[in-house]
């Protein structure tokens, strides 16, 4: 027979908690976890059993923790970080030029300069295996949680991310948001102004993607109707297809389109914005892991690797290579 401890600790339960916690929102925290509602209802029903008193109470639709939803609260935490601490501890002896070293880079991301930095990396650490997955926002946070990722490769500021205790941030470079067209009316602007770039449908990231909610956030500050998406993309090389097809308007970062200048063809033109939109490219990581031998390794050889050359010009030297 199972264990109070065990009835808690054995399933996902701790898992949703921690999410409903964050967004108390049953529906928010439901589409997060990839669950229906009602399954995520019958979880913390099945968790408030088990510790013998309610975590949540409503005041209206507006959703409270109780005393004993925060007695919970913090021990789960503790016990998260406990767990991350340990394992990051039995790391830490490892050898700098040995063992695995595993990263999710947003998958919106121009990856070139990452690709061609781990290769050259492998050729003086053959023995530091590198596995590298194209995440989505969602996913590249729940394996920086859980541990199953050392290091994230993100735009920042991300405010979806209400938790930065834990995290440090190394900034990579500064990224730029370009207009990308097909309109020979607009092909000679250095700067276009948001409202100018409403006059054609649009093709977008999916929505919660990162750059799908900067453009959305920047029309609405602005006072302005959200540009028209009539097609989604998940990658910038089927979003840059489809608006050359198409002749749709879309947004891409600018790093994308330096590496990719040769796919615009004389038809495709890209605009800075007036204002500028910037965010930044950045190494997101649990803050001991710095402290592991391999990770701090990897990433002083990142900053000699883009010492010798900056990123914006790796990117230029790769396209002429490609080329």
């Amino acid at each position: 027979m199972k264990t109070t401890q065990e009835n808690i600790f054995s399933s996902k339960t701790l898992s949703y908690f921690l999410q409903l916690s964050e967004t108390m929102n049953y529906t928010q925290a439901s589409q997060i976890l990839g669950i229906t509602q009602p399954a995520l209802t019958q979880q913390i029903k099945k968790l408030e059993r088990t510790v013998g008193a309610p975590l949540f109470y409503s005041i209206g639709k507006k959703l409270r923790m109780t005393d004993a939803g925060l007695t919970m609260l913090n021990a789960t935490q503790e016990i998260y970080e406990l767990l991350n601490r340990a394992t990051d501890e039995i790391q830490q002896s490892t050898s700098a030029t040995q063992g695995e070293i595993t990263i999710g880079m947003l998958s919106s991301i121009e990856d070139r300069v990452v690709e061609d930095f781990i290769m050259n990396y492998y050729k003086d650490h053959p023995d530091v295996r590198v596995t590298f997955f194209t995440l989505s926002r969602k996913e590249i946070w729940e394996r920086l949680e859980n541990n199953r990722i050392d290091l994230a490769i993100m735009y920042l500021p991300d405010e979806s991310i209400k938790n930065w205790k834990p995290y440090q941030a190394k900034s990579i470079m500064t990224e730029d948001l370009l207009f990308v067209h097909s309109n020979p009316e607009l092909a000679d602007l250095d700067k276009i102004r948001l409202k100018e770039t409403l006059g054609e449908n649009w093709v977008t990231y999916p929505e919660n993607y990162y750059i799908d909610q900067t453009i959305r956030e920047i029309y609405k500050n602005h006072l302005l109707d959200l540009p028209k998406s009539v097609a989604r993309f998940s990658t910038p090389n089927q979003i840059l297809r489809f608006a050359k097809q198409t002749g749709s308007y879309t947004a891409l970062p600018k790093s994308f389109i330096t590496s990719h200048q040769a796919n615009l063809g004389g038809k495709t033109f890209a605009t800075q914005f007036e204002p500028s939109v910037k965010f930044d490219l950045s190494f997101v990581y649990r803050t001991d892991k710095s402290e592991i031998p391999r990770i701090a390794n990897f990433l002083t050889a990142f900053d000699e690797y883009l010492a010798g050359h900056g990123y914006e010009e790796r990117l230029e030297m790769l396209q002429h290579v490609d080329d």
